[in-house]
């Protein structure tokens, strides 16, 4: 008689369904391991997001955008993000988009070689976790371990249970409660690690047909070497997106230093602050004021880490006497390559039995 015995694959809970939960899932599930994501969204992404608005012209007409307000774009520098890239650009997951620059940007990031998910920001993370099971609209209170393994709470209730590990991959000011009943240490550190916030301006304006076929500016893309604003996109401009006739679709990203003094102001006061910002850079290139047709903001709070502050040994935290670990843009590197190679590292981790950060 031959004895047939059956091996339960690994049971992993993934904390976050950002860039970084969604490479290291990704990873795991393809080494055969049993993933399940858990995010607080609506949707997966993280800060790879995009807002749909609807809004209703003066002749009651109803419009529709779609703006990504999160990350705008991201680049890649190591080989092993380049050969990502490369394959999911040759899957249609990714673009490169070559954004015809405004004059005036900074520097050391005129002209860059930049990417983006198609058709929308969230697409990237869609497509990493596609038949993984997700637990979205899902706000994570506690993950607690006992004989059993790991179990997920929210709400202080049990939603799922007997993990071998656990991936929290969440700005640390969030991952860091989640730590402080396990590894206390852990917690601390992710408490003082900094993260920078963001407000971030959502607009559609009447677009000039006098001015040449490159848009109402002229230009996809300004870096403003000062004042409040630090990133202005024309979102139409992106592969992938929609052109609307008539109409240009913004999204400005402020300074960190400015969203930080204004990160308690009322939404209002920095919604008209920061249109006025934009419409005195626009009025420089047009000539004119701009038309507004529909307005908002959204406030990241925890926005992106200092990249000279990103970055530890190993690029996550892993303990394997415990099955836990840590990955995010704050241990990997900033930005959106960043928090995939920290979920990569933390995967390559769990499956070697290396030791990340103990």
């Amino acid at each position: 008689m031959t004895l047939s015995i059956s091996i339960s694959p690994p049971r992993v809970a993934v904390i976050g369904a950002g860039a970084a939960g969604a490479s290291c899932a990704r990873r795991l599930a393809d080494a055969g391991h049993a993933v399940q994501v858990f995010d607080k969204s609506r949707g997966v992404g993280g800060r790879l997001a995009t807002r749909r608005i609807d809004w209703t012209d003066a002749q009651g007409g109803e419009h529709r955008a779609h703006l990504d307000h999160g990350a705008p774009a991201f680049t890649a520098r190591s080989p092993e993000f380049n050969r990502f890239v490369e394959q999911a650009c040759g899957a249609g997951w990714l673009a490169r988009w070559a954004p015809v620059m405004a004059p005036g940007n900074h520097p050391t990031l005129e002209n860059p070689a930049l990417w983006v998910a198609v058709p929308d920001m969230p697409a990237l993370c869609r497509q990493l976790l596609g038949g993984i099971p997700l637990h979205l609209s899902c706000q994570v209170d506690a993950v607690r371990r006992d004989e059993r393994g790991w179990r997920v709470e929210s709400k202080g209730q049990t939603v799922a249970e007997g993990f071998n590990h656990v991936v929290l991959a969440l700005p640390p000011p969030q991952t860091a409660p989640l730590l402080q009943p396990h590894r206390a240490d852990w917690a601390q550190q992710a408490q003082g690690i900094p993260m920078l916030p963001c407000w971030t301006l959502m607009g559609v304006t009447e677009q000039d047909i006098a001015t040449d076929c490159t848009g109402v500016t002229g230009w996809d893309l300004a870096l403003p070497t000062r004042g409040p604003l630090f990133w202005i996109t024309r979102n139409e401009s992106k592969p992938g997106r929609t052109a609307v006739p008539g109409l240009a679709h913004w999204v400005v990203h402020a300074t960190a230093e400015w969203s930080q003094t204004h990160s308690e102001a009322p939404a209002g006061d920095v919604q008209a602050l920061l249109q006025t910002a934009l419409a005195d850079v626009l009025k420089a290139a047009l000539g004119h004021a701009v038309a507004w047709r529909h307005a908002g903001v959204h406030r990241w709070r925890y926005a992106s880490v200092p990249r000279a502050d990103a970055t530890v040994a190993g690029h996550c935290w892993w303990d394997p006497s415990m099955g836990l670990g840590v990955c995010g843009d704050a241990l990997g590197g900033a930005g959106v390559e960043g928090a995939w190679t920290s979920g990569q590292a933390l995967a390559r981790a769990v499956l070697e039995g290396a030791h990340g950060r103990t």
